[in-house]
């Protein structure tokens, strides 16, 4: 860390100007700007909505504060850290300890952090549109890519279960252990992609799951499967812990829509491919075919995903400051992330502590993310139910049942249209109060969504076999049950997930990485028990279980939206 040179002219007036800050709203604070500085904030970015490219699990925010500096541009291509420091975004606000501190603010004042120019080149968001378009689609078919391998396996479990003579509980782990690693994995990797930027970290680990990939292929016993997909799912996580950063780094938070909601169907669309392909894999030339398949899948994936640059702009405006440093010898010139980094030990209370204290206090958090995570846990369930409804019911071959989940692809798909209108819908709301929303406001896509849920659950239920007989075109009745469901899911996790960061801006990542864990668990334990559940309760009242649990959770956003403000004046961390 460069060392704050002290000015023996320097007054306290800078610990005056630094502390004296004008409450513009809740959780945000306006500085004057002074003398030198010009900081300007584009359009694209409003300040009063999270920074996604903040460093939330890497800099001591409770020493200095939340800054603007990755997101402003400047004339000068600094401004001086004094001014540029504001309290970390909650229901009670802080004064950062750096300010605190008359001597140290007064310190501050020598000290430059690195910001971008006005209309800076190498800021991500002056890219040319067809570049950010890029990258933006090869961030989501990266998510797929590895989406999709968690659910290809379903595609012959048949042949796993014959060739390795367990039961299919067993095999199921293979797709629970891969997920389990997805959940373990960004919390690793999101910590060092802001420490190192994002880049080496879209190709080392990505390359580790595709060799992870061949002893799957090869595996001579079920052991060395299970353990390969759980070291594919750890190393395959890469995409999960940096593709939604990266479409942040390059998209500001008012031009990000459409980009989000390709991000948000990702983890949802991806498994849906899955069993479409390894189906006809697996019924024509093998379950082992469909991990080579995969591996090629991934190994063109992996290649895209190299021409991705460095996006990150604490990452970026770093190596922008240690050049500057060497090139006019001033050693205050620097980041809030260097000036304030954080210890190795607080780096890991941070990412591995704090959500699950964030889990066990904050309400908002807890029942949002299980809500989220019940229908990520459903899509899996839809993996072991469509075979027991298509195969066993029908007797369709695990080719013909795969493209039964072309249902849930077109749910998907038509909510691809409906989340840019609900982020248009949210940008009017603010404007309408003054130029900032609640982050209630949020909620309105879960209210949209969360109907869909039970009603594609009773529709398969209630049309498939036995209460509606294979014969004819009956099987509509239980493949068009995908169509709701899959609208209802991505809709519903696009505003989920959009509440939870506006809720919780000072602390987006630990926010995230609890749901993360929760969701996780829950995707993990389903496809253990719901071939069990399907046989002994039948289908109609199985899919009917999930169908009430659905309704039971859908006055949750409602409560949330009538009383989200009280509960969040509540909390120490939430806005």
């Amino acid at each position: 860390m460069p060392p704050m040179v002290h000015s023996e002219t320097a007054t306290t007036k800078a610990f005056d100007d630094a502390a004296t800050a004008v409450e513009k709203s809740p959780g945000h604070i306006a500085l004057s700007v002074g003398p030198g500085n010009h900081e300007h904030i584009p359009a694209s970015h409003d300040p009063d909505r999270p920074d996604l490219s903040f460093p939330f699990q890497t800099t001591n925010v409770q020493e200095g504060g939340f800054t603007d500096e990755y997101r402003i541009t400047s004339k000068t291509g600094y401004i001086t850290a004094d001014l540029a420091l504001r309290p970390v975004p909650s229901h009670y606000h802080t004064l950062p300890a750096v300010l605190a501190d008359p001597e140290k603010a007064i310190r501050l004042k020598q000290v430059k952090l690195v910001t971008w120019y006005e209309n800076d080149p190498e800021d991500p968001r002056n890219w040319s549109n067809a570049y950010k378009w890029y990258i933006t689609f090869v961030c989501a078919l990266s998510v797929v890519s590895i989406a999709f391998a968690t659910a290809i396996i379903a595609g012959d479990f048949g042949g796993v279960m014959r060739e390795f003579e367990v039961s299919e509980v067993v095999v199921a782990l293979s797709v629970s252990l891969m997920i389990v690693g997805f959940g373990i994995g960004p919390l690793i990797l999101a910590p060092l992609s802001e420490l190192h930027g994002r880049r080496p970290f879209w190709v080392a680990p990505f390359i580790v799951y595709i060799i992870f990939n061949i002893p799957c292929a090869l595996a001579k016993n079920i052991g060395t499967l299970l353990v390969s997909r759980f070291l594919c799912g750890l190393f395959g996580s890469g995409p999960f812990a940096l593709a939604g950063g990266a479409i942040a780094d390059i998209w500001d938070n008012n031009e990000r829509g459409f980009a989000v909601a390709l991000f948000a169907a990702a983890p949802y669309g991806g498994p849906v491919l899955g069993p479409i392909v390894g189906g006809f894999i697996g019924e024509t030339i093998g379950w082992r075919w469909i991990f080579w398949i995969n591996m090629m899948f991934a190994g063109v994936v992996a290649c895209m995903c190299a021409t991705i640059p460095e996006t990150y702009a604490p990452a970026l405006l770093l190596k922008r400051a240690k050049r500057l440093r060497e090139e006019t010898g001033d050693p205050n010139i620097t980041t809030e992330q260097e000036l304030f980094r954080k210890t190795l030990k607080e780096i890991v209370i941070e990412t591995a502590v704090r959500p699950f204290q964030m889990i066990a206090t904050e309400p908002i958090l807890t029942l949002m993310s299980m809500y989220a995570s019940l229908i990520y846990g459903l899509l899996y369930a839809f993996f072991f139910s469509f075979p027991i409804v298509f195969s066993e019911g029908y007797g369709y071959n695990d080719g013909i049942t795969g493209l039964m989940f072309c249902s849930v692809l077109i749910g998907v798909g038509i909510a691809l249209f409906v989340t840019p209108r609900l982020e248009k819908d949210y940008l009017r709301r603010a404007q309408a109060k003054g130029g900032r929303a609640d982050p209630e406001d949020r909620l309105i896509g879960m209210m949209i969504g969360c109907w869909f849920i039970p009603i594609g659950m009773f529709i398969f239920g209630w049309t498939s076999p036995p209460t509606v007989m294979p014969g004819g075109g009956n099987w509509v009745g239980p493949c068009s049950a995908g169509i709701p469901f899959g609208f209802g899911m991505v809709v519903l996790y696009f505003s989920a997930n959009a509440y939870l960061i506006d809720a919780f801006p000072g602390y987006v990542a630990s926010a995230l990485a609890a749901k993360i864990v929760i969701r996780s668990g829950l995707g993990a334990a389903t496809p253990l028990f719901i071939t069990a559940m399907f046989h002994n309760l039948g289908n109609g009242w199985a899919a009917s279980v999930w169908g009430f649990i659905s309704l039971a959770l859908i006055p949750i956003p409602f409560c949330f939206y009538r009383y989200g403000k009280w509960i969040r004046g509540k909390s120490k961390r939430a806005a």
